[in-house]
């Protein structure tokens, strides 16, 4: 479950949008926390809280397959994204990284920036407790469930290994 402040970005929001390349030779979680979304939302790593939620039209994180953007997400706290739909690669990244998203239009269109979300991933719900509505979103299959709950691929595969 998580719960928290909705940040709202447009359509086709690309991964040198959500981590510009210029910032790139350094990728400590610090580096990539201050510099995520700078160009979509002004100072968005000094108002960002940790727990709460982007939200993003349509084909977020299209652009290179660099996975660097939803690290960067990650980094700055972001709980989890809910869009109306993800580029194919980012969508992967982010499960591989162990940043939840849920696919859910309906959501992405009614809530506005401010609101306070609280999201069921396992279940695929999302319900804005501003205004008292919920949408359903897409929800994962059990083994990107368990990517997700692990932390990032690399621990589920640990964890597979080691039984």
């Amino acid at each position: 479950m998580y719960q928290g402040k909705c940040w709202k970005v447009g359509h086709d929001v690309d991964t040198d949008v959500i981590i510009a390349a210029r910032y790139l030779n350094d990728a400590s979680d610090e580096n990539m926390r201050q510099h995520c979304l700078e160009d979509a939302i002004d100072h968005f790593c000094d108002v960002v809280s940790l727990g709460d939620i982007l939200i993003a039209g349509k084909n977020f994180g299209c652009g290179s397959s660099r996975e660097h953007a939803p690290i960067a997400i990650k980094a700055c706290g972001i709980s989890c994204v809910v869009a109306e739909s993800f580029a194919r690669i980012f969508y992967r990244n982010a499960i591989n990284i162990g940043l939840p998203i849920i696919t859910s239009p309906d959501a992405a269109k009614a809530i506005t920036a401010g609101d306070v979300v609280e999201i069921d991933v396992k279940n695929g719900i999302i319900h804005n407790l501003t205004t008292n509505q919920t949408y359903q979103g897409e929800t994962f299959p059990p083994f990107i469930e368990e990517i997700i709950a692990s932390g990032n691929l690399l621990n589920y595969v640990k964890k597979k290994v080691e039984r």
